[in-house]
């Protein structure tokens, strides 16, 4: 099993960047997303990476101020936030799962324990 691992994660001002990081012991070939969740609401996938060709994928709420990529050398992915604001608080879950389809954030198999980011305003 796969076992991801987030790292990044703390405080920052609104309006302030901050740069997540997930690795795992195995390589996590296949589709790499980052999920956000806030208390009451289920997980929602913002982001996602296909180790293969690099291809990304991005919810609405995010494009344009969030920029996942990956360095497959070292098994590491990364979601660059930028312009975070109060709604950008939560924790923030790296997961894979073997296949890509643009759009579907359903079926990740492999998850981390996730990082909490907290954006004051």
């Amino acid at each position: 099993q796969i076992q991801p691992v987030e790292s990044g994660g703390g405080s920052v001002p609104a309006g302030g960047s901050l740069k997540l990081s997930c690795t795992a012991s195995k390589n996590m070939y296949g589709a790499v997303g980052w999920f956000h969740q806030t208390p009451g609401r289920e997980r929602a996938g913002i982001a996602a990476i296909y180790t293969p060709n690099g291809a990304t994928d991005y919810a609405d709420s995010v494009k344009g101020r969030f920029t996942i990529s990956q360095d497959t050398a070292k098994n590491m992915f990364y979601l660059q936030m930028n312009s975070l604001n109060s709604e950008d608080s939560g924790i923030y879950y790296c997961a894979r799962r073997p296949f890509w389809e643009r759009g579907n954030w359903a079926f990740y198999e492999d998850w981390g324990q996730g990082t909490q980011v907290t954006v004051s305003s």
